[in-house]
């Protein structure tokens, strides 16, 4: 079973930083993209960054040069390092993991994705 776990999430003063991190595992690839999105309360989930297999990345013009995602160390692990942060940044933070596996097969059509992490930023 594919499985997916943020954590890194919480309360913080706008300035401030968070680092999120997501965790994934269950599964078989040989390569994957992981994406952060992002839900407010009352608004539909919203794209933040994607880091691809080959490392390249993107983001959502809101978050450029504020956010920074990338592979860590850990083995099928994506950190989102947020720096100077915004009211606006509130809200529930999930990971999505798309994956091709080693005969081919794309994971992608239906994504799987984590729990979420509380993400608050306070005046």
């Amino acid at each position: 079973e594919v499985k997916l776990v943020e954590s890194g999430g919480g309360s913080v003063q706008a300035g401030g930083s968070l680092r999120l991190s997501c965790v994934a595992s269950g599964f078989t690839y040989c390569t994957y993209d992981m994406s952060w999105y992002r839900q407010a309360p009352g608004k539909e989930r919203k794209f933040i960054s994607v880091i691809y297999a080959d490392g390249g990345t993107y983001y959502d013009d809101s978050v450029k040069g504020r956010f920074t995602t990338s592979r860590a160390s850990a083995e099928n692990t994506v950190v989102l390092q947020m720096n100077s942060l915004k009211d606006e940044d509130t809200g529930m933070y999930y990971c999505k993991l798309e994956f091709r596996d080693c005969a081919g097969v794309w994971h992608g059509d239906d994504p799987y994705w984590g729990q979420g992490t509380q993400v608050t930023v306070s005046e």
